[in-house]
């Protein structure tokens, strides 16, 4: 039985307790969110590396779940004899290896199937300006939670420590709660308010591009009419687009009834002989 008080293998066990145990839990939840994109921009027919990161992920959790418990990782298997002996470690160490070897495996002898040439794009920035706009944009909205919860967590901890030294309080749970409760709530409100962003301005993108759809469904069907976006919207040029497919269609059609008519002409002709 051996307690290590770092991450895998004894890292980072020289860090100060609340820093080491406080960081290292704290990057288990940040793993879970990255794991959670790379998931989402995988091709689906990668399933080692998906398994293999799933099991990676639940390898760190396990660790990450007796610090959060006990302050420390508990490991109680070693290899070897005599003075040959391995690092302590245990079974959730045995499989971040694991998961270690399927995406290493997958990305030596497999990348073709995780970077396919279908759906790779021939320039990272195809309209530099509206990608950069959304991107600072929800960067801006991310940054100014980490203050709010920094100022948040920063005087929470104050307060409790003052009240710790001062009053001599030992039962450090009963703050615990109140902690949890106004996290959760920072948290969801967050969470919400990224949603809403994110709705307003996927609403400035989708919206011309469904209304050029519906626009090029009517000109099919005949309907003429001057294609205008709102002043807000994405995708100006769209308005450009559009007025030159109308113009191209309107020709096709003029050129399409003076055809009909000379055709008609001439058949009038061949009766009237």
């Amino acid at each position: 039985m051996h307690h290590n008080s770092g991450a895998m293998l004894g890292m980072f066990s020289d860090l100060p307790p609340l820093l080491r145990v406080v960081s290292l839990a704290t990057s288990g939840a940040f793993l879970v969110f990255v794991y959670a994109i790379i998931q989402f921009f995988l091709p689906e027919n990668v399933m080692k590396l998906r398994v293999g990161l799933s099991i990676l992920l639940g390898g760190i959790l396990g660790n990450v779940t007796d610090r959060i418990l006990y302050g420390s990782i508990i490991d109680f298997l070693v290899l070897g004899q005599g003075e040959n002996l391995s690092p302590a470690f245990n079974v959730a160490d045995a499989l971040q290896w694991i998961g270690y070897g399927l995406i290493v495996y997958m990305i030596l002898f497999k990348s073709s199937l995780i970077w396919h040439e279908d759906n790779k794009r021939d320039r990272l920035w195809i309209d530099p300006a509206y990608q950069l706009k959304y991107s600072i944009i929800l960067a801006s909205v991310s940054i100014w939670f980490s203050i709010v919860f920094g100022v948040y967590t920063y005087t929470f901890m104050k307060v409790m420590i003052n009240d710790l030294i001062v009053n001599g309080t030992s039962n450090g749970e009963r703050f615990l709660f109140p902690f949890l409760m106004v996290l959760v709530i920072l948290s969801l409100t967050f969470s919400f308010s990224l949603f809403l962003i994110g709705r307003h301005l996927s609403h400035r993108s989708v919206g011309p591009i469904f209304g050029f759809k519906r626009y090029v469904a009517d000109l099919r069907k005949g309907v003429w009419y001057t294609f205008k976006l709102r002043q807000s919207d994405e995708f100006k040029d769209l308005e450009v687009i559009a007025e030159t497919i109308k113009k191209d269609l309107l020709e096709l059609d003029k050129l399409k009834k003076e055809k009909e008519k000379t055709l008609n002409q001439i058949v009038q002709e061949k009766e009237a002989v």
